[in-house]
């Protein structure tokens, strides 16, 4: 056929690959009007509404709608425009479906009942703006002048809570603020793709800085570290020997290392033998134990939880001077 000649609906349905049923409708609602008719009446088109056809079945089947396409057969949008905004909104849904098909995977493998699986949806259909807003209603909660037990911890005495330093509502606001600061530092940011290990620890998280009894636990806790009154066995080791632990520690934790497995044992056997030449003892099982007490007797599980549960979502980026010693070190020394 040449180019002036005129096809049948049948003909454009061979060529196009779509239905004649299909051309029918497009050429009823005007996106692809006949050229003429045959004398019986069938509708013909010329080559102009082949190639028009054939730009319509594309922007289709890339999920442009009907009044989209209109426009860019009809030149009143370019078809870069239009494909840029689409790829935008196809990217969201890759990143919906790709947490909808983790969230799957965490609920198979945690076999968690209905009401579990509820929350668990809820908190991952929230958007990263939304995730951020959670975030900063827990530290405005924990650290803010606008909560009550925030307000109230804040404008007592210093003593109150057990911690020296800086007295009176310019030095309590000084901790509070430099506490806030290392909290706001380790922002739990959950990534696009997450793994399964990052999706639970996100749900686990959520659940945890929405608990009251737990901002004030962190509160206090995150006050002490950022006063610089790091606890008393910490004190009595030394600064020199608490860094090493803490840097110790931390390459374990960045490794994935499990306190509790033999991939523990030579930091554990290094830190004791240090901890032994500062206090004076013999690294055995009785002083492995000893110090297991001690560094428990400061510890808060749920404060260290927290931490390691930020640095999975964060995909184990450890945070200087937040290392959970305390924790890892009471499990390994009774490993």
């Amino acid at each position: 056929m040449e180019a002036t000649d005129l096809y049948p609906i049948g003909e454009l349905a061979r060529r196009t690959g779509l239905s004649v049923r299909t051309i029918r409708f497009y050429s009823d609602e005007g996106l692809v009007a006949p050229t003429t008719r045959s004398p019986a009446g069938y509708r013909l088109y010329d080559l102009d509404a082949l190639v028009r056809l054939e730009l319509l079945r594309t922007l289709r089947e890339l999920g442009l709608d009907l009044a989209t396409s209109r426009q860019v057969l009809d030149r009143r949008l370019s078809l870069g425009e239009v494909a840029a905004v689409h790829a935008d909104a196809l990217d969201a849904q890759i990143q919906a479906l790709r947490l909808r098909r983790t969230l799957l995977r965490v609920v198979a493998r945690r076999g968690s009942d209905p009401e579990e699986t509820a929350i668990m949806h809820r908190l991952m259909q929230l958007s990263d703006e939304e995730r951020r807003r959670l975030i900063d209603d827990f530290v405005d909660g924990t650290f803010g002048t606008s909560g009550t037990s925030g307000t109230s911890s804040m404008s007592g005495p210093s003593g109150t809570s057990g911690t020296s330093g800086p007295s009176g509502p310019s030095g309590s606001a000084d901790r509070a603020g430099s506490a806030e600061a290392m909290v706001r530092a380790a922002t739990p940011t959950l990534p696009d793709d997450p793994s399964d290990e990052q999706v639970a620890a996100w749900v686990e998280l959520a659940a945890l800085v929405g608990d009251e009894a737990f901002r004030e636990r962190m509160r206090r806790t995150t006050l002490r570290l950022s006063a610089g009154h790091p606890p008393a066995v910490e004190v009595e080791a030394g600064e020199e020997l608490m860094a090493v632990t803490r840097e110790r520690v931390a390459d374990a934790l960045e490794c994935g290392v499990d306190p509790l497995t033999d991939r523990a044992a030579p930091v554990v056997e290094e830190l004791v033998r240090r901890f032994g030449e500062a206090f004076g003892r013999t690294p055995d099982r009785e002083f492995r134990e000893w110090l297991a007490r001690r560094f428990e007797e400061e510890q808060d599980p749920e404060v260290d939880r927290y931490w390691r549960l930020v640095w999975i979502v964060n995909g184990w980026q450890v945070v200087p001077g937040l290392v959970p010693v305390h924790s890892w070190l009471v499990r390994a020394l009774r490993a």
